[in-house]
């Protein structure tokens, strides 16, 4: 297993608690997990929005993390045959360790990075928890997923999937929630995913502000996504989203 999969796991361990999750006027600090080999959109879609929250929003507060503070690729070189010979990926810099990062809300995206054998490991949580596309597969290796309704890449969805065994997988959802944790579908879907997290938390005027500062149209419906069709995922449970 890779040693930096590891390190996002023992965060997520470490971040236990047996109290109640925040509401959306004590929401002050966001933390994104990254690693190398994030996929891009995945972070910075979400992050445009939660930069136009910032600016109705009073005392929010962004930690983007990793193991240390070396900025971090959005390519994963052992996995990146790179047969044009391109420099097209981005580093990000880091603001705070695992160690270290204050967190009310978690998002962990998905990329070609988070792809490693699954540990076997339990916890429970008790801050917001989003992830984005496969960075499902991380929190599944975590345990956080087990017995939750959940969603991820329908690209990548039976190998993510596995990952999890006790997870209610989801596929025609764009992105679905069970209790404090959302799950989205792949890439793009993140951005819709966390604009319904801002409209559940901050209420459908705020989210459609955000939405509209970044001249976005929203996918609203979170039980179509239309990639399940594309990959032949059929869906047992007809998209319904338990929360």
């Amino acid at each position: 297993m890779f040693y930096q999969e590891l390190i996002v796991l023992s965060f997520l361990i470490a971040l236990v608690s047996g109290g109640t999750r925040k509401s959306n006027n004590t929401c002050t600090e966001y933390g994104y997990i990254l690693y190398p080999g994030f996929a891009a959109l995945d972070v910075f879609g979400p992050l445009e929005a939660l930069a136009e929250l910032s600016m109705i929003t009073p005392d929010l507060n962004l930690t983007i993390i990793a193991e240390t503070l070396d900025p971090v690729p959005s390519v994963k070189a052992s996995f990146w045959t790179n047969p044009e010979n391109a420099t097209v990926w981005e580093y990000v810099v880091l603001t705070h360790t695992f160690e270290t990062a204050p967190v009310d809300v978690l998002i962990i995206p998905g990329g070609i990075g988070s792809r490693a054998p699954p540990p076997t490991l339990n916890t429970t949580i008790d801050f917001y928890l989003i992830t984005v596309c496969t960075g499902a597969g991380i929190a599944a290796r975590a345990g956080v997923l087990d017995g939750k309704h959940a969603t991820t890449n329908k690209r990548a969805w039976d190998q993510t999937i596995a990952l999890g065994p006790k997870v209610k997988g989801v596929p025609q959802a764009r992105w679905i929630s069970d209790g404090n944790i959302w799950t989205t579908s792949g890439v793009a879907a993140g951005t819709d995913g966390f604009l319904a997290w801002i409209e559940a938390i901050y209420g459908s005027a705020t989210a459609k502000t955000v939405s509209d500062g970044m001249e976005y149209e929203r996918h609203l419906n979170s039980t179509d996504d239309p990639f399940a069709a594309l990959y032949g995922l059929a869906d047992a449970n007809n998209g319904t989203n338990p929360s």
